[in-house]
């Protein structure tokens, strides 16, 4: 017998035919160099602070005085003692269901309108995303500019023929939809991208199919591209449900939730109860609350999302 026969097998390394060479050692630890720094801030940047605000949330901390642990105390209050809490969570969800189905409605019509193959039409496509990026303070001073009630744009054209118009930010029965028409003008240059991507990457054999087969124009979007753009639809409904229920830049620029809470939404509530009030546990326990909930509603879109929702294999 010989002395091969007694050795140990050696493990196949071979992929595809070839052998794979094991990675050097130094590869392994330039590989940790790179993704440490990130590694890092996301675990004390990010997670830690979320760690931390739980703990904060059982507290009655201010930022200033020795932290008194409360328990549940917090959450008690914010349910059974906080009118404001539940004024800006009903406003939060009204502002959330009309902006982000507004946005996304009025983003497919100028996403279908931009698609066509007309001389300039990427101006228009410029013009129409442009809010998207443009700075919200600016935005805001414009709007609360165009509402002024006695010498704002809207007004002044609402005189012309004879109509007194409303003090559309002071009247707690408009201004909460003021701050909406606001939002969705800024908002809608994001689905219209979203969706033009979706339009302009569609198998166009089968639009072309459901002609030849006499498909009307509208029965073509419906029964074809409608049901292709669904991913792209659910997509949105997702990131923008996560956006508008945490809308604060526009409602603290024009109205800073006001009039008579009209508009104050939830993180407009959480800022104040934290920086108006320096109440930075009992603002952390709404906080907790918001991802709670905004969790709930996103598990039960991911549920829904095989009833409605087809990809194109």
């Amino acid at each position: 017998m010989t002395t091969t026969a007694l050795r140990p097998a050696r493990p196949d390394t071979r992929r595809g035919g070839r052998v794979q060479k094991r990675r050097p050692r130094r590869h392994n630890l330039a590989g940790w160099l790179f993704v440490g720094p990130v590694i890092f801030g996301v675990l004390f940047f990010q997670l830690a602070p979320v760690a931390a605000s739980l703990v904060v949330s059982l507290t009655n901390w201010s930022g200033l005085n020795q932290p008194k642990f409360l328990g549940l105390g917090n959450y008690k209050e914010l349910f059974t003692a906080d009118d404001t809490f539940y004024a800006s969570l009903r406003n939060t969800v009204i502002f959330t269901v009309v902006v982000v189905n507004l946005s996304i409605l009025f983003g497919l019509g100028l996403a279908v309108l931009c698609n066509q193959k007309v001389k300039g039409i990427g101006i228009f496509r410029t013009l129409y995303f442009s809010p998207v990026v443009t700075n919200v303070v600016a935005i805001g001073f414009v709007w609360f500019w165009l509402y002024e009630p006695n010498n704002g744009l809207f007004n002044s054209t609402l005189k012309t023929i004879g109509i007194g118009g409303p003090a559309w930010l002071s009247d707690t029965k408009t201004a909460l939809i003021a701050v909406i028409v606001v939002a969705i003008w800024q908002g809608v240059g994001y689905p219209m991208v979203i969706l033009l991507a979706g339009l302009q990457s569609m198998d166009q054999s089968l639009i072309e199919a459901a002609t030849v087969d006499g498909a009307t124009a509208w029965r073509r979007f419906w029964s074809v591209v409608f049901p292709l753009l669904t991913p792209s639809l659910f997509f949105l409904t997702i990131t923008q449900f996560i956006s508008s229920f945490q809308v604060f830049g526009i409602i603290y620029v024009m109205t800073s939730g006001g009039p008579n809470n009209a508009t104050s939404v939830f993180i407009y509530h959480i800022y104040e109860a934290a920086f108006g009030h320096g109440r930075l546990g009992y603002a952390s326990a709404m906080g907790w609350v918001l991802f709670v909930i905004v969790g709930i509603v996103t598990a039960v879109q991911w549920n829904l999302e095989k009833r409605w929702v087809h990809y194109d294999n």
